[in-house]
């Protein structure tokens, strides 16, 4: 069972305890939030290479005490983008492995500078200097990591990781610490212009220009945001599929939950839900493009709450991201997710400090006049979608998100209705056992497009015989990172801070800050 922690001057979740350790010695040190989101992020860039990185995107939500803002750090494709080219090669959609098209210029690094200079309290180089450290001196290999690093480090690029062989082997990432020292002393210059930004125009080929990335690939957007369960539940706006979130909460409105969440009928009408704000994701989704949000009640009437409805699509692919929260001890609170998209990402690697290229670009459409078609300056669509959750005054609730690939909507749509509508403890809502919609895929993916879906039950769970009494096709899969990795801080009313990281991380922690001083 997972226990719930609680603090009163500050908390940190994320999947590593050495980044929540970063995030409270930030804390400590006078750092605001922000400061400590952007602490602990840098020591997953370097720790979990297999989630997330310098060399992918970044969202976060900020609540400051006064409201919301939202950071969309997601990269652009390069000025060499050309959508007809991969369709003159055959490639009815975009590239997943190997394949430097398929990577936006990152926008990880933009983020965390944005993040940063509205809300930052401590000097840049105090906050990179944990990151910095792990990756000049070394770190033990996680279990999370040690699977997949004898097959990274024989890739190109990848040498950081060639002898890693067992959890607890030293890992050292020189070229990493290199780009975080030049963050540190020179800013985004000292990355995009620097030794990481000449390295990847070389491999481009191409693909970007000088100006490419001398573009800030970081703006403030007005998030979005439903009533929901008495509460305002936010997110970000499409390019982000956040607005599922929001959408599927709305469709549950107008049904009465059973107060049992072990329930049949409670995992079917969550479901269901889900199902109907998501079955034209392919078409809605994209950069600039209108959440349906209005269109909840419509979408209901498509639900029946006793059966499974036929022709809804809802086949979800799994991803490899970390979503980390902080709130500290003046009641900021930052949800923030980073990602490569598919494990180690594009597996191409910028040779000279070693960094990681995400593949974000697999969420280009080839179709020709797709208003996410592949193309210059274009933001993909997007799986990564924080979540914050404010009381009926304005005042911030909690801080919440998980890992999953297109499976995350579904995930914080289980979590934010254990927290609201049954009054679960975080513990008692990061441990329940969870569903998520799947198909099988070549790629994992290739979401969305159709195929028999089917619902996956994590083991533990009680849902199974009744799903399929109402007729779901359901298939049985062990605990663990299927199901994300997802973690919460909700702040009391009485003021004190309680919250959980996922134990499916198996090195996760929930860190409350100790020191009163600044």
């Amino acid at each position: 069972m997972t226990n719930t922690r609680y603090a009163v001057n500050g908390m940190v979740c994320t999947v590593d305890h050495l980044a929540s350790s970063a995030g409270i010695t930030t804390l400590d040190r006078g750092g605001s939030a922000a400061d400590a989101a952007v602490a602990a992020n840098a020591v997953l860039a370097v720790t979990a290479p297999h989630m997330c990185g310098l060399g992918g995107d970044l969202f976060a939500l900020v609540h400051d005490g006064t409201g919301v803002s939202a950071l969309n750090a997601s990269g652009r494709a390069g000025s060499g983008a050309d959508a007809r080219r991969l369709r003159d090669e055959g490639h009815d959609r975009m590239p997943h492995l190997y394949d430097i098209r398929s990577v936006p210029v990152p926008g990880c690094v933009d983020g965390w500078l944005t993040l940063h200079e509205r809300f930052g309290r401590l000097p840049l180089d105090v906050v990179l200097a944990p990151a910095i450290r792990l990756a000049a001196d070394g770190f033990p290999a996680s279990p999370l990591l040690v699977p997949g690093a004898p097959f990274i480090g024989s890739l190109p690029g990848a040498g950081d990781f060639a002898e890693v062989r067992a959890v607890g082997d030293p890992v050292r990432r020189p070229g990493v610490a290199r780009a975080l020292d030049a963050i540190a002393t020179s800013g985004r210059a000292g990355f995009y212009q620097g030794e990481f930004g000449r390295g990847l125009l070389a491999l481009g080929a191409g693909e970007y220009t000088e100006a490419d990335l001398a573009r800030v690939n970081a703006d403030w957007v007005t998030p979005l945001h439903v009533t929901a369960f008495g509460h305002g539940v936010w997110t970000i706006p499409p390019n982000s599929q956040g607005y599922l979130l929001l959408l599927a909460l709305g469709v549950l409105e107008g049904f009465e939950l059973p107060g049992d969440p072990s329930d049949p009928r409670w995992a079917h009408l969550l479901v269901e839900a889900a199902r109907a704000a998501g079955h034209d994701r392919l078409e809605v989704l994209h950069e600039g493009g209108l959440a349906p949000l209005g269109s909840a009640a419509g979408r209901r009437a498509l639900v029946d709450p006793d059966r499974r409805t036929a022709g809804l699509g809802g086949a979800t692919a799994r991803g490899d991201t970390t979503y980390l929260c902080v709130v500290d001890g003046d009641g900021m609170g930052v949800s923030l997710i980073q990602s490569n998209a598919a494990g180690f990402g594009s597996l191409l690697f910028e040779p000279d400090t070693g960094i990681n290229l995400h593949n974000r670009g697999i969420g280009f459409s080839l179709t020709p006049g797709h208003p996410a078609e592949y193309g210059p300056g274009r933001r993909p669509p997007h799986t990564l979608s924080p979540a914050l959750i404010t009381r009926p005054d304005g005042s911030l609730r909690t801080v919440i998100g998980t890992m999953g690939g297109d499976a995350q909507p579904q995930i914080l749509l289980q979590l934010v209705t254990r927290l609201l509508a049954h009054g679960q403890t975080p513990g008692e809502v990061i441990d329940a056992p969870r569903w998520a919609l799947g198909v099988d895929r070549s790629t994992g993916f290739d979401t969305w497009r159709g195929g028999e879906v089917v619902v996956e039950v994590e083991d533990g769970a009680a849902w199974a015989p009744g799903l399929a009494d109402r007729g779901h096709v359901v298939r049985h899969e062990p605990y663990g990172d299927n199901f994300g990795h997802a973690h919460l801080i909700d702040v009391l009313p009485s003021g004190m801070l309680a919250g959980a990281a996922d134990p499916r991380a198996r090195i996760g922690a929930a860190l409350g800050r100790i020191a009163t001083e600044r």
